[in-house]
């Protein structure tokens, strides 16, 4: 075994590679939406502002929680494709996590 096979950066870096890239993507379509949503409601410098630092922060949460609950399974290669769907991940968190916790809360306990 190679003293890589036991660094864990090492197994999750197909993940850090997505989410890396993925947040990165994210900025700038953040800073275009909070220019475009800025604008309808607007046109203030400020505002604009405003709109970018809340999907900043929105997207960077996101990437938290999802390479923490999806890191460990992540083990094929970074495609275009897997890219995308980080991308999509990043921006769709609440609606994963929260259908993630629904399908929990829906099945019956063991214990009776």
């Amino acid at each position: 075994m190679t003293p890589m096979e036991n660094d864990p950066l090492w197994k999750l870096r197909h993940a850090l590679a997505g989410v890396g890239l993925a947040l990165l993507l994210s900025v700038f379509a953040a800073a275009l939406a909070g220019r475009l949503i800025g604008d309808l409601f607007g046109d203030s410098y400020g505002l604009r502002v405003a709109i970018y630092g809340v999907l900043l922060l929105y997207v960077v949460a996101g990437a938290g929680v999802l390479f923490a609950r999806v890191a460990r399974h992540e083990t094929r290669p970074l495609s275009a494709g897997r890219l995308l769907r980080w991308l999509a991940s990043l921006w769709l968190w609440p609606l994963l996590l929260a259908a993630s916790r629904g399908g929990k809360a829906g099945k019956p306990s063991s214990t009776a």
